[in-house]
């Protein structure tokens, strides 16, 4: 599977399967099938990796507000990881699943961390024009302000009950 080609055989499938462990027990092998069609569509250079640009040709995903910070997870992606990253977005994939992928996603520097910095620029890509820096700055941090509130008001009446 280093390069694309037509036929995707069923020891190719279990291989996807086995790459992908829980992130694509969501996937069925119809699933992986179709994936790996439109993977070849999407991999002009029939190279075996598709690249951000690629990816973004797909007007789905081109209009959604987080392709620009997405689209630098996607470069270079082969087909394996093609069909892990999507299995994010399977209605099949549990809730941990999602907020684990979620937190790729934010995690910018890619240090296993979301920092003031990561969270900023998620806000300047959905926000675009409609907000000035200072109104991005502002907004985020009265939003971790209350989550700093409620979590420490939880843990207050967890361990004061």
């Amino acid at each position: 599977m280093g390069n694309t080609s037509s036929i995707l055989t069923q020891y190719d499938i279990e291989e996807v399967q086995g790459h992908c462990t829980h992130a694509c027990e969501a996937v069925s092998q119809q699933d992986i099938v179709s994936l790996y069609n439109r993977f070849c569509q999407l991999d002009r250079n029939r190279n075996g990796f598709i690249s951000s640009d690629e990816f973004l040709s797909v007007p789905e995903f081109a209009v959604n507000p987080l392709s620009q910070v997405s689209s630098q997870m996607l470069d270079g992606l082969n087909f394996k990881e093609f069909v892990a990253f999507l299995s994010a977005f399977s209605s099949r994939t549990t809730l941990q699943q999602k907020i684990e992928f979620m937190f790729k996603v934010y995690d910018l520097e890619c240090n296993e961390k979301v920092n003031f910095k990561d969270l900023m620029s998620v806000l300047r890509d959905l926000t675009g024009s409609f907000m000035t820096e200072q109104q991005r700055e502002v907004r985020l941090l009265r939003a971790a302000g209350s989550l700093y509130f409620f979590e420490s008001y939880f843990l207050c009446r967890y361990y004061l009950s």
